[in-house]
């Protein structure tokens, strides 16, 4: 009770700290494209490349689409992997349809790159994740749920998707985002965010809370007006 009551304190005292790619100067993460193949999906056929790095032992994809050789404001999504959104269809969360909703414009567009991070929960990995769920059900929003299990609200990096980017010759984008914080972490690093495309809200009566949270406390541009809620 007493730690949760400091968390609650510090929730309003202290400005909410996350991430970004300035905030892991630190260390200078390299890339290696290791293979490529030709996916074809419901939405077009696109190029799958498989990244490793110089960080950690986790592979990350580039799934690109059409002539990238001049590598000016290109439509480009930074997709965090989501295992129980994106593959088991959860509610919880809209990862699984912001995922699908972005090929599908990459695909209209003709041309792009959707860069998946094996960045599992914000970066906490998918067993805190489940024990987060837990929190979750018990009343605490997202945020205050990975702190309660000692992490930051969001753990996620996006540098090795800048050098991803750049192993591609991308020098500016148009992001699929509703996210400030990826913004601010391109062009941190070098790369030029030209437009902000704005993804849809897909709210349900499962995951309105989340998307609220995300809306109030991490600054997400979200429009939140029509939220179903479960009454």
């Amino acid at each position: 009770m007493l730690l949760t009551i400091l968390l609650i304190y510090l929730r309003h005292a202290l400005p909410l700290q996350l991430k970004n790619v300035s905030q892991a100067s630190f260390y200078t993460p390299s890339v290696t494209r290791a293979v490529s193949a030709r996916i074809p999906t419901e939405y077009g056929e696109f190029e799958l490349a498989y990244y490793s790095n110089t960080v950690e032992d986790k592979a990350h994809l580039a799934f690109h689409l059409g002539d990238l050789s001049g590598g000016e404001n290109v439509l480009v999504r930074l997709h965090s992997e989501c295992l129980t959104g994106d593959i088991f269809g959860s509610l919880r969360c809209d990862c699984g349809e912001q995922l699908d909703r972005s090929l599908q414009l990459i695909a209209e567009e003709g041309q792009g790159v959707l860069v998946y991070l094996r960045q599992e929960g914000r970066g906490i990995g998918l067993l805190q994740k489940i024990h987060a769920y837990n929190l979750q059900d018990a009343g605490h929003d997202t945020v205050d749920a990975n702190l309660l299990l000692g992490h930051q609200a969001d753990e996620r990096d996006y540098t090795v998707a800048v050098r991803i980017l750049e192993d591609l010759g991308i020098k500016s984008v148009r992001l699929i985002t509703n996210n400030p914080l990826k913004i601010s972490s391109l062009e941190d690093a070098g790369i030029k965010v030209n437009e902000r495309v704005e993804l849809d809200n897909f709210v349900n009566p499962e995951n309105s809370q989340y998307l609220l949270t995300k809306a109030q406390r991490m600054n997400h541009l979200l429009r939140m007006a029509n939220t179903p809620t479960d009454s």
